[in-house]
């Protein structure tokens, strides 16, 4: 993710999600709850769960998304 980028906020109903971060450092929601995040966290999100990441740093995010059951779009809600 590029500095400055952000995703959307959303869930999913089904699938739950693992992000686990590699490079650069950034802000993640969960529920509502803000935290900083910097390579080797690894952030569990339950399915229904509101989500976002953003980069706060000057260099790229980069993170692992891991879904279980794999990613499909009809399980994702955008609630911005």
């Amino acid at each position: 993710m590029p500095p400055g980028g952000a995703t959307q906020e959303h869930y999913h109903p089904h699938a739950e999600e693992i992000y686990y971060l590699l490079k650069g450092q950034g802000k993640m929601k969960l529920e509502g709850e803000l935290r900083d995040v910097v390579p080797g966290d690894a952030i569990a999100i339950p399915p229904g769960k509101r989500h976002k990441i953003w980069n706060t740093g000057s260099k790229p995010l980069v993170f692992l998304c891991c879904c279980a059951p794999c990613y499909e779009h009809s399980d994702t809600v955008m609630v911005e």
